[in-house]
């Protein structure tokens, strides 16, 4: 079953972009994630709220595998600096329709 990452990330610090754009992408493909879509070009089309600066949606081939990653020993200091460096939300969706 597939699953989908899709996050909300708003920088409050630019320091930790190019060491997670460098690093990031090899290990999400190490676990078999694939961007689908990484930015800032996106509008609200229902509710209010404030946007955030990025959205990220990521395809993962199991909930297994995108555990994998966020737990993996050579992403948590790339996550640690991404969220300490930015709001961030992260919602991990499976790739199914409840209500078929």
């Amino acid at each position: 079953m597939a699953y989908y990452s899709v996050l909300e990330v708003t920088p409050t610090s630019e320091d930790w972009i190019p060491g997670y754009l460098g690093s990031a992408g090899a290990i999400l493909a190490k676990h078999g994630g694939k961007y689908l879509a990484r930015t800032g070009s996106h509008e609200r089309l229902e509710g209010s709220g404030d946007n955030p600066a990025l959205r990220i949606v990521i395809s993962w081939p199991s909930k297994d595998a995108a555990v994998a990653f966020m737990n993996d020993p050579e992403y948590k200091p790339l996550l640690a600096a991404r969220t300490g460096g930015s709001n961030s939300h992260h919602f991990l969706i499976e790739g199914k329709d409840d209500f078929a």
